[in-house]
């Protein structure tokens, strides 16, 4: 078998608290392997979203050892760790993330204009027409609903052609319908480019499209799920 996209050795995350510190994740240990897809599921408060924020270089453990695309993630800069994730990551949020002052297009745009991508424009209309938004492309998140909003995300997350697409509860904010369409735009998105996805949810029968589910509690991986 190949090496793995992902590997986390003993993972620990711990961050101040009021009275010390607070253990977030404990003894984490897991590999991602290239095409898969993983559901991460438990209860509030069980490090889903903190787990998923490691695996993309957006936190740092304090503990054991992060590896992605081949690099030690614990011994690069900020600047490094932005050029790896502007090279092979896509990050869709529950809660969006667009910025206010941009279209559509701007907002999709904008990843390929920092890798200095000429055809940036050009690149962010077809991924809008892919997920149905061609016609939105000049609104602002403003002018869009929760699920345009959404799909905007998840454009902006894929027009790079990333390696990983990492999801936290990407359906969390709409209704059933909407968070339905929005969970096949991301399976088809992944089928299309060949990525490997991430996801944090409550949704069973989300998880359940996953290749894998890996539960946590506590902090910890899940025995029945381990």
């Amino acid at each position: 078998m190949s090496s793995p996209l992902l590997s986390l050795t003993d993972v620990r995350l711990a961050l101040d608290g009021n009275t010390g510190p607070v253990e977030i994740l404990r003894a984490i240990s897991l590999d991602v392997h290239r095409g898969e897809t993983i559901g991460l599921v438990g209860p509030s408060g069980s490090g889903k979203s903190s787990l998923l924020m490691l695996m993309g270089g957006l936190e740092r453990a304090t503990g054991g050892t992060v590896r992605a695309f081949g690099e030690d993630l614990g011994t690069m800069n900020e600047d490094a760790l932005a050029r790896l994730r502007r090279a092979h990551v896509g990050v869709v949020f529950q809660s969006f993330h667009l910025i206010p002052t941009m279209t559509a297009l701007e907002n999709v745009a904008t990843p390929l204009e920092l890798a200095g991508r000429r055809d940036a424009r050009a690149r962010a209309m077809e991924e809008l027409t892919a997920v149905g938004l061609g016609a939105r492309a000049g609104h602002y998140p403003a002018q869009l609903s929760g699920g345009e909003q959404q799909r905007v995300a998840l454009a902006r997350a894929a027009v790079p052609r990333p390696d990983l697409i990492l999801a936290d509860e990407p359906t969390g904010n709409l209704d059933s319908a909407t968070g339905a369409g929005i969970v096949d735009l991301l399976f088809g998105l992944r089928d299309r480019d060949g990525a490997t996805l991430v996801l944090v949810t409550h949704d069973p029968a989300l998880a359940a499209r996953c290749d894998r589910v890996i539960g946590l509690i506590d902090g910890r991986i899940a025995p029945a799920a381990a």
